[in-house]
């Protein structure tokens, strides 16, 4: 069980940097790329910034047969090319891999959970890290209910410390397998301990909606369908499936990256303001924000969305073949790798503005951004001078990623005795105005689950509620054909019919 602990509910959330308390770190998948690639260097570089406890040790656990010194060996290797840290002290490289050990574990074998519980027990005499324990799933899904049965079966949960676990996404591929694997998770351990992870809430720019929206007076009287017209959420991806095409199949772009991803970044936008920064007042905010949604009927699904799948094209002038010739893809596949839905919020605040969620693969560039465009001026002054061509309307443009960064896009005056008027943009850039790089979304996302601060991580309830909004689509686009695929080519900006869709509503897709 979580222990009480006293807590200044303003410094949650949006914290002043604190070291956790001393602990353990439990990977189980750790011979996987996560763990190789993201997790170890994370940890890493929150040792060289001083952010973890002098009484800390990270257990890799996973089917495959390690020793403690091979194992070491292979996150030492690990660190040296993935840790984006700069130059490396060999010496605190060395003093955080002594601390690295390995349980070869396999939840069809409980002996592997008992020789786990002893090592653990072992590391907290050793170390000195007083029996508290962060387990993170980085396993094939399918693994997620018998690990936390396994770690309940020998008590793992309820050490005498503090205990939480991360679960990767995805957290179900659809309601009933969401609403099994709550109960079988929540069958072991208390929703409190529970931290189901999403990586693009750790993304800078993303933490920082909410500093822009309720850290400055000029945003938020705006922020309401009386000045907003519509809201674009949009993650591109230029690349493929790569070698990932069977775990794509069983996935699809709306899965893959709405259902919790944009669905996370929506909520933010779209939320009320909490009552503090406090964990779940944070959460309760984002989960009526998805309860208001409006629901729809199957009948009603080609109203609310649209999909796709990448044929044959060039990607910076590079030809790519189209999704059915992916390895590991069937050659008749209806999956979607272009997703777009739009979302109706009826609250008083929302009432007839439309959030739009679109996530595609092999588009022209890749980008993730938040464009927020404003209602056109209601009576126009300039209508009989040279501006009168058209023009875009206002936007707020957040830039999630690759150069993140905020954009205001207004109207101004050309210099000169006629009034020209011209769209500009008034750009800012964490790089540049900082002067250091953003920090990897695992690091905050892992310190955060080692303080006990959940904020940037889904509570059950709104991973159930943006399920339960989206299975008409699901449902609907499982039993159509995919004989119209593919409908669009690899490095456009996706299907005709999703252009068409939008240019019914008198809109139309921003194209970054």
């Amino acid at each position: 069980m979580e222990t009480a602990a006293l807590k200044n509910p303003l410094s949650e959330g949006l914290r002043l940097e604190r070291t956790p308390e001393p602990c353990t770190v439990i990977i189980f998948g750790a011979s996987g790329d996560l763990t190789m690639r993201k997790l170890i260097p994370a940890l890493f570089s929150l040792a060289q910034q001083n952010l973890l406890p002098a009484s800390f040790a990270v257990v890799g656990a996973a089917r495959s047969p390690f020793s403690h010194d091979e194992f070491r060996d292979k996150m030492k290797s690990a660190i040296e090319e993935f840790a984006d840290v700069g130059p490396q002290d060999a010496n605190l490289v060395d003093s955080f891999v002594s601390g690295i050990y390995y349980n070869p574990s396999d939840p069809g074998k409980p002996d592997s959970f008992q020789n786990l519980d002893q090592l653990l027990s072992q590391i907290d005499k050793d170390r000195g890290t007083s029996g508290n324990r962060l387990f993170y799933l980085s396993t094939p899904p399918s693994l997620y209910a018998p690990i936390c049965k396994a770690l309940g079966q020998v008590q793992l949960h309820d050490s005498k410390g503090w205990t939480r676990i991360i679960i990767e996404k995805p957290f179900g591929r659809d309601l009933d397998s969401m609403r099994a694997l709550n109960k079988d998770v929540l069958s072991v351990f208390e929703e409190d301990q529970v931290y189901r992870i999403d990586h693009y809430l750790g993304k800078e720019t993303v933490q920082n909606i909410m500093v822009l929206r309720f850290a400055n007076s000029i945003f938020e009287p705006l922020w309401s369908h009386h000045y907003i017209e519509h809201v674009q959420i949009t993650a591109a991806e230029s690349l493929g499936v790569e070698k990932r095409g069977g775990y794509y199949e069983q996935a699809g772009a709306l899965r893959d990256m709405i259902q919790n991803h944009l669905f996370q970044v929506f909520t933010l936008v779209a939320m009320e303001p909490p009552v503090s920064l406090a964990s779940n007042d944070v959460r309760d905010e984002k989960t009526k924000v998805v309860k208001a949604i409006r629901s729809f009927s199957h009948e009603e699904v080609p109203h609310f969305a649209r999909r796709g799948q990448y044929g044959a094209g060039s990607i910076n002038g590079k030809p790519v073949k189209g999704y059915r010739e992916e390895d590991q893809v069937d050659p008749q596949s209806s999956t979607d790798t272009y997703a777009a839905v739009k979302l109706c919020v009826d609250n008083w605040r929302w009432a007839g503005t439309p959030f739009y969620l679109r996530s595609a693969k092999r588009m022209p560039k890749r980008i993730s951004e938040i464009a927020i465009q404003f209602k056109r001026v209601p009576h126009g002054l300039f209508v009989d001078t040279e501006a009168s061509s058209p023009t875009e309307p206002n936007r707020l443009i957040v830039r999630v990623q690759p150069d993140e960064g905020i954009t205001v896009k207004f109207r101004a005056k050309l210099p000169g005795q006629a009034i020209n008027i011209r769209n500009v943009n008034m750009d800012f850039d964490y790089g540049t105005s900082f002067g250091k790089k953003s920090p990897e979304a695992y690091e905050r996302l892992l310190l955060d689950a080692m303080l006990g601060d959940s904020t940037l991580f889904a509570r059950g309830d709104m991973v159930e509620a943006s399920w339960e909004l989206l299975m008409p689509v699901l449902d609907v686009w499982s039993e159509a054909a995919g004989d119209k695929f593919p409908n669009y080519a690899a490095g456009s900006w996706g299907p005709k019919e999703s252009d068409d869709w939008l240019g019914s509503e008198e809109r139309q897709w921003r194209r970054p």
